[in-house]
C-alpha cells in the first residue's frame, strides 16, 4: 500500500468525500513547533537562518522547554540567550488548542470543547480512576462513519487534526492537571486512548507521528504499553499501525453477524468481520500480555441476546484471538435509535463471555451529565458551531 493515506476514499452517506481537507495556513505566518520531530524542529531552524550546529543545540533545547517543562514562550527559555529569544518569538510559535469549555463530571470526568487555530471545534475527555487517569484524545473534527449507535458519527466531518493538535491535547491536559514538568511517576494523566472524534486510522500519518513524540523518552514520555488506538476496522491500515505506531488495539465490533453490524457500522460493508478479524488476528505485537480489545455496545433487543455472546465466544476462538471484551452500556441521546440494554441483559452477556475463559468486563458510564460518555461527543461542538453560525 501506498504511503500517502491522506486520500484514502471513505465510505458513508452523510460525507462521502477523500478525508483530507486543506487546513489554513495559520494567520500570523509563523511555523508551529508542537507535533514536529526533533530532526524537523532543528530543519526549520537552519531554514529561517541558524547555522546547523546551532540549529541542532537550539532544537535540543527547545524540544525540552516544549515537551518537558510545558513552556509555551520562548522569554521562558533560561538557556536560550535572551538576544536570541525575540528572533524565535517572531518566527515559531509554540500553542495549544484553545478553550472554548471546560466542564467537570459530577462523577470527576472533564471534558474540553477545544477550537483549531482555523476555528473548527472538537472535544476531548479526562477520565481519573483510582489507579489511572485516562485522557480520551480526538484525531479529526468530526467523523464520517455514521456508526447508528454513536452521536459523533452523526456529525459530517471537517477535516483531519494535524500532529500538533492532537499532541496539544495531551499537552493541554497536562496543563490543566498541574504535571509540568514532566516526570514519569506520580502523574494523574497515565493512559492515553485514541477514542474520541473521528477514526484515527483514516489520518493515520498524523496520529502516528504526534504519538511517536508522546512515547518519545525524551518526549512526552508515555509507554506505547499505556496508550491505545480504537478503529472502527479500517482494515488496510491495521497492520501498518501496529507495525509503525505499536501501541495497544481496540476494535468498535460491536455485532457478531453481518446483517446487525452492517446497519450499526456501515464501515462492515466495505471491510466484513471476517476481514476485520483476520486483521486483528494478524495484528503486530498482539499476545496474551498485550491483548487486542473488543468494544462493544450493549444495544436493547438489537446485539445483547444470549446467542450473540456464544457468537461472540466462537469468532474470538476460531480467529485465536488473544482478546478481552469491554461492554459498553449505550449512551442514550436524543434521536437515538436504541435504548441501551437492561442491567440483566447484559450481566448475563458477560457472564457467557466470562465463563468462556475471556474477560468481559461492563464499563461503568464516566460523564455522562455532560455528555461526555462514549459515543457522546459532539453535542456542545455542534451547539457552538450553531450559534456563531445564528450570530
Amino acid at each position: 500500500m501506498s504511503a500517502d493515506t491522506n486520500l484514502m476514499p471513505i465510505p458513508g452517506a452523510v460525507d462521502p468525500v477523500p478525508v483530507a481537507r486543506a487546513t489554513k495556513p495559520r494567520a500570523d505566518g509563523k511555523v508551529e513547533l508542537v507535533g514536529l520531530s526533533k530532526d524537523a524542529i532543528r530543519a526549520e531552524f537552519e531554514t529561517a537562518g541558524l547555522e546547523p550546529k546551532q540549529a541542532k543545540l537550539r532544537s535540543k533545547q527547545v524540544w525540552h522547554w516544549i515537551y518537558n517543562r510545558g513552556v509555551i514562550d520562548f522569554m521562558g527559555m533560561s538557556d536560550v540567550a535572551k538576544a536570541q529569544q525575540p528572533w524565535f518569538a517572531e518566527r515559531f510559535v509554540i500553542s495549544r488548542p484553545e478553550v472554548v469549555e471546560a466542564q467537570v463530571s459530577s462523577d470527576g470526568t472533564r471534558k474540553w470543547l477545544l477550537r483549531t487555530h482555523d476555528g473548527h471545534d472538537f472535544e476531548m475527555v479526562f477520565i481519573p480512576d483510582a489507579d489511572r487517569g485516562t485522557l480520551c484524545v480526538s484525531s479529526q473534527v468530526g467523523c464520517t462513519l455514521n456508526c447508528r449507535f454513536c452521536h459523533t458519527g452523526t456529525m459530517q466531518l471537517v477535516r483531519n487534526l494535524e500532529p500538533a493538535e492532537i499532541v496539544g491535547q495531551v499537552m493541554l491536559a497536562r496543563d490543566a492537571l498541574g504535571e509540568w514538568p514532566s516526570q514519569p511517576e506520580g502523574r494523574m494523566l497515565t493512559n492515553i486512548v485514541m477514542m474520541g472524534m473521528g477514526e484515527p486510522l483514516y489520518n493515520f500519518d498524523n496520529v502516528r507521528d504526534a504519538l511517536k513524540i508522546v512515547m518519545d523518552g525524551d518526549g512526552l514520555g508515555l509507554s506505547r504499553r499505556r496508550i491505545t488506538l480504537s478503529t472502527s476496522g479500517v482494515v488496510p491500515m491495521m497492520e501498518r499501525a501496529g507495525a509503525e505506531i505499536g501501541v495497544n488495539l481496540a476494535v468498535s465490533l460491536h455485532a457478531v453477524t453481518k446483517e446487525i453490524r452492517d446497519e450499526i457500522v456501515p464501515l462492515n460493508r466495505k471491510y466484513g468481520i471476517e476481514q476485520l478479524l483476520e486483521a486483528c488476528a494478524a495484528y503486530p505485537g498482539a499476545n496474551n500480555a498485550r491483548r487486542i480489545t473488543f468494544e462493544y455496545v450493549m444495544l436493547k433487543d438489537k446485539n445483547d441476546s444470549d446467542e450473540h455472546a456464544r457468537e461472540l465466544v466462537r469468532l474470538i476462538r476460531q480467529y485465536r484471538l488473544p482478546a478481552k471484551v469491554n461492554l459498553i452500556p449505550f449512551n442514550p441521546w436524543p434521536g437515538a435509535p436504541y435504548e441501551c440494554s437492561t442491567d440483566d441483559r447484559i450481566r448475563s452477556f458477560s457472564n457467557i463471555v466470562f465463563e468462556a475463559g475471556i474477560s468481559a468486563p461492563v464499563r461503568t458510564p464516566r460523564g455522562r451529565d455532560i455528555d461526555a460518555a462514549c459515543g457522546q461527543l459532539k453535542t456542545a461542538a455542534e451547539k457552538k458551531r450553531r450559534s456563531r453560525e445564528a450570530a
